[in-house]
């Protein structure tokens, strides 16, 4: 299982905590996948990009024009955190109904 976030980032850290066997992947420094990104594109649409970070309230109005995906790639730190990958699911964000809908899947 693997955690796409910040390792900065409390939330990524929480789930990280209840996640021992998960890899907390910082995308500042490794990236998301090509296809892990699209995927979680095709799922969640524009939930994915976090529209209350301090990195979109620094863009302009032209940057923000910009599609999603391509946002992500240029500012990995505007993906709405954390996503989690693990087998063919996906979860987007961290709170008690996905946290016990991942430990389920374990």
């Amino acid at each position: 299982m693997l955690i796409y976030g910040l390792k900065n980032c409390d939330t990524c850290r929480k789930a990280n905590k209840a996640l021992p066997q998960a890899q907390l992947i910082d995308v500042r420094e490794e990236g998301v996948p090509e296809a892990v990104l699209t995927q979680a594109y095709e799922r969640f649409g524009t939930a994915l990009l976090n529209t209350r970070s301090t990195t979109w309230r620094g863009l302009d109005d032209e940057a923000r024009a910009e599609e999603p995906l391509a946002l992500i790639k240029a500012y990995p730190a505007l993906m709405k955190r954390p996503l989690i990958a693990g087998g063919d699911a996906l979860f987007l964000g961290w709170n008690n109904d996905i946290e016990g809908e991942v430990k389920a899947m374990l």
